[in-house]
C-alpha cells in the first residue's frame, strides 16, 4: 500500500529535511545540561543481545559517528552482560560466569573486550568512543550479583580505599544482599541489596564510582523499575550521579505494567524511564505503546523536570534492519519482522511522543529503506483523543472479560480496595472489594497463608517480614500469587499476577494494610484487580497534535484497524489543544514521502476558516501521519506485506465541499 504521510505547519512552512537542520544546532546547544531533549544513540541489544565484543562495538560506534551523529544520535550504549564469559555453558541466566574483581563489581570480560586487561575495565574503549565525538553507555543490573554474594566479597569502601567497616567490624556481600529480592526474570543473576545500611550505600556508591572513573556518560538500570520497582536504590543512585563533577544520563529499565502515577515517583530522579515491556520486531509489539504513550502525554510527564536537566518515557529501541533474538548467544543473524510501513508508524508514534531514540539493529548492515528515514529533531507532543469526531467502519465484537492484576502506588486512591474475612478457625481469604463494572465476574480472592522460613534464616529474617503472608490459589494450595513475571514480557504481552510454586522470595510476599492496600514485598507497590479482554485489543482511530520549538503544529492520524476509514477532523479541534495557536489565516504544506522512494511529493493548501476548515482523509488499512514526523502506514497484523510499488494504484476521489481539504491517497 502506498502511503503519503502528510506534513501541515503553522506559521513556518519547512521540509522535513529543513526541520532536520534547523533543530540540530538547538540540540546540542541544550547538551550543557542532561536531556534537555529526549536522548538519541544506538543500543546493542536487539543485534547482538549480550554477545556484542570490543571489536564488533567499536566498528559499529564508528558507523554511528560517520552516519547517524548528524542526526543526533550521539549515544552508543553497551548493553548487558558485558561481564560474562562467552564459553560453553554460558547464557542471559546462568551462574558463575562473570568476571568480578575482588569486591564484587562486575568488570568486561577479557575474552570480548581485551583492552579491559589489568584493571582497566572500560577507560579505553570510552576513550577511543569520545575520539569518534560520541558519548559511551553500559547496561547495569540491579543490587549485587549472585556471584558475589556466594563469594562472600568484602564491600569496598571508596574513601579509605579499603575494607567498609562499621560497628567495629568488615562488612562483607552476605550482610548487605537481600536474596529473596532476586531480579524475578535473572533469579540465578542479581538481587537487591539493603540501602538501609551504610555497607549497603558504600556498595552502590564504589559502582558507580567505577562507571564514572572509566568515562561513562549513559547508565541503564535494569530490573529496577515496572514491577520489578525498586525505589530506594534509584533514589540512592540517582543521588551518587548527582554528586560526580561530569554528567551522567540515567536510564531505567524495564517498564512492565508502569503507570503515569509510578512514574511521577522517579521522573525528578533520572532522565528516561521505560513504560512498555521489551518491544520486538512484531505489528502487536508496536501497537501496544498506543494507550500507554497517550496516558503519559495527557499527564503531562514528556520532557518533566528530571535528573540535573529533564526526563523522558522511553518507548524502547527501534528493532530494525538486522537483529538476532531475544536471550540468543548469537549476534544478528535475521531481518526484521516488521515491514516498511510497519517501521514507518513506529517512527511516527516514536517521535510524535517524544520518546529517546535508540537504533537496535545491527548499525554495520543498515539497509537504504530504513537509512533514508526522516530523523525529526523537535516535537512536543499534545495527545488528543479524537474518537467522537471520527468516522469509522467495522463491526462491533462481543468481548469475554477476566480479572487482571495491575500493580500501582500505594498512595493511589484506587490502590485500596483489599479487605480480609475469615471463612473458619483456621483460614481467612483477602478479596477485592470495588467494582469491576458490569462484567459478570466472580469476586477476586485468594486465601492467606503464614510464611514458613527456612531454619537457617529464622533469626535473620523474619523480623524483617513480620506481618507478611503467602496468597495462596483458592483451587491450588500449593501455588501463590506472583507479583512480577518469571521473564521479561515484550511490550504486547500483559500476563501478570500470575499463580506458581510456592517458594520463598519477596515476589510472593504481601502484606494487608488497614486501609484496605495490598503492598508486594518485591516492588513495594500495591495490587489492584480490574476487568480486561482475555485478548488485548488496540484497534480503532488514533490522533496525535504536536508542536515544534520554532511553531510548527504536526498532526497525525492513525487507524488501527481492519478496515479503510473516514478521518475527518476540524481546525477548530486543533485549537482545543493548542489554545495559543492562532489558525485564522494558516497556511501548510503537505509533505508526502513515497514508501518506495527518497523523493517527498508537496503540494501546498490553505486553512482560512477555523470554524469550518476540515482535515478529511480516507485511511485504509494502515496509518496515515499528518506531519513532519515520517511516514506512517501500518497494517493491522504482523504478517508480511507487499511492498507498495507492487501494489495497484487506485486514486481516491477528491471531495467536492470547498471547505474539506482533499487529499489523494493510493491503495
Amino acid at each position: 500500500m502506498l502511503v503519503w504521510p502528510l506534513l501541515i505547519v503553522s506559521r513556518l512552512r519547512v521540509s522535513i529535511r529543513n526541520l532536520l537542520l534547523s533543530s540540530l544546532e538547538d540540540y546540542f546547544d541544550h547538551h550543557h545540561q542532561i536531556a534537555t531533549l529526549p536522548p538519541r544513540g544506538w543500543n546493542s541489544y536487539d543485534s547482538f543481545c549480550w554477545t556484542i565484543s570490543e571489536e564488533e562495538f567499536l566498528q559499529s560506534a564508528e558507523i554511528v559517528s560517520q552516519r547517524l551523529y548528524d542526526h543526533g544520535y550521539e549515544y552508543v550504549v553497551v548493553d548487558y552482560l558485558w561481564y560474562r564469559r562467552k564459553v560453553e555453558g554460558a547464557y542471559h541466566d546462568s551462574f558463575g560466569f562473570d568476571v568480578i574483581d575482588e569486591w564484587g563489581r562486575m568488570l568486561p570480560d577479557p575474552g570480548r573486550w581485551p583492552s579491559s586487561k589489568n584493571g582497566k575495565g572500560f577507560a579505553e574503549v570510552a576513550n577511543q568512543v569520545h575520539s569518534m565525538g560520541l558519548k559511551f553507555g553500559i547496561h547495569v543490573m540491579r543490587g549485587i550479583s549472585t556471584q558475589a554474594l556466594h563469594a562472600n566479597t568484602p564491600i569496598l569502601d571508596t574513601e579509605t580505599g579499603g575494607a567498609y567497616q562499621e560497628s567495629g567490624r568488615v562488612w562483607y556481600a552476605e550482610d548487605i544482599a537481600i536474596p529473596e529480592r532476586a531480579c524475578a526474570w535473572m533469579s540465578h543473576g542479581f538481587m537487591s541489596v539493603n540501602t538501609k545500611l551504610g555497607a549497603g550505600k558504600a556498595f552502590l556508591r564504589s559502582l558507580y564510582e567505577q562507571y564514572a572513573s572509566w568515562g561513562v556518560d549513559f547508565v541503564k538500570h535494569d530490573c529496577v523499575f515496572g514491577t520489578d520497582f525498586d525505589l530506594n536504590e534509584i533514589s540512592y543512585v540517582s543521588e551518587v550521579l548527582k554528586k560526580f563533577d561530569r554528567p551522567i544520563v540515567y536510564s531505567l529499565s524495564p517498564g512492565t505494567s508502569v503507570t503515569p502515577a509510578m512514574a511521577k515517583d522517579v521522573s525528578g530522579l533520572v532522565n528516561m524511564y521505560r513504560i512498555t515491556g521489551d518491544d520486538w520486531d512484531t505489528w502487536g509489539d508496536v501497537k501496544a505503546h498506543f494507550d500507554i504513550t497517550r496516558d503519559f502525554s495527557n499527564a503531562n510527564m514528556i520532557g518533566a523536570k528530571g535528573l540535573s536537566g529533564n526526563s523522558w518515557p522511553d518507548l524502547d529501541m527501534l528493532p530494525f534492519g538486522w537483529l538476532t533474538d531475544p536471550g540468543s548467544n548469537e549476534g544478528p543473524h535475521r531481518f526484521s519482522n516488521l515491514n516498511l510501513e510497519e517501521k514507518k508508524t513506529q517512527m511516527t508514534l516514536w517521535s510524535m511522543a517524544k520518546s529517546p531514540l535508540m537504533y537496535g539493529g545491527d548499525v554495520r548492515n543498515i539497509d537504504p529503506s530504513t537509512y533514508g528515514f526522516p530523523y525529526i529533531t523537535s516535537v512536543h507532543s499534545e495527545d488528543q483523543d479524537l474518537d467522537r469526531q471520527m468516522r469509522r467502519s467495522g463491526k462491533e465484537m462481543k468481548t469475554a472479560y477476566t480479572h487482571s492484576l495491575g500493580l500501582t502506588s500505594c498512595t493511589e486512591s484506587k490502590a485500596s480496595g483489599w479487605a480480609s474475612e475469615s471463612l473458619n478457625q483456621y483460614l481467612e481469604r483477602i478479596c477485592w472489594k470495588r467494582s469491576l463494572g458490569n462484567r459478570h465476574l466472580a469476586p477476586f480472592c485468594v486465601h492467606k497463608r503464614e510464611l514458613y522460613f527456612p531454619l537457617d534464616e529464622v533469626s535473620t529474617y523474619k523480623e524483617y517480614h513480620q506481618g507478611k503472608y503467602h496468597l495462596v490459589a483458592t483451587n491450588r494450595i500449593k501455588f501463590c500469587l506472583d507479583a512480577s513475571p518469571k521473564r521479561k514480557l515484550t511490550s504486547k504481552e500483559f500476563k501478570r499476577g500470575t499463580f506458581s510454586p510456592c517458594r520463598w522470595n519477596s515476589n510472593q510476599m504481601w502484606e494487608l494494610n488497614t486501609n484496605g492496600t495490598l503492598v508486594n514485598s518485591y516492588s513495594g507497590l500495591c495490587a489492584t484487580i480490574e476487568s480486561s479482554e482475555d485478548s488485548i485489543n488496540s484497534n480503532g482511530l488514533r490522533s496525535w497534535i504536536a508542536t515544534g520549538r520554532k511553531g510548527e503544529v504536526y498532526v497525525a492520524f492513525f487507524n488501527l484497524s481492519e478496515q479503510k476509514t473516514v478521518i475527518s477532523a476540524q481546525t477548530s479541534d486543533l485549537a482545543k489543544v493548542l489554545p495559543d495557536t492562532h489558525f485564522s489565516s494558516c497556511q501548510g504544506s503537505e509533505t508526502a514521502l513515497a514508501a518506495d522512494s527518497s523523493d517527498a511529493v508537496r503540494t501546498s493548501f490553505s486553512i482560512v476558516s477555523p470554524s469550518s476548515a476540515v482535515f478529511q482523509v480516507v485511511v485504509g488499512v494502515s496509518v496515515l501521519a499528518v506531519g513532519g514526523v515520517g511516514a506512517a502506514a501500518a497494517p493491522a497484523s504482523s504478517g508480511s506485506a507487499a511492498p507498495a510499488a507492487e501494489k495497484k494504484e487506485e486514486e481516491v476521489e477528491e471531495e467536492d465541499d470547498d471547505e474539506d481539504m482533499g487529499l489523494s491517497l493510493f491503495d
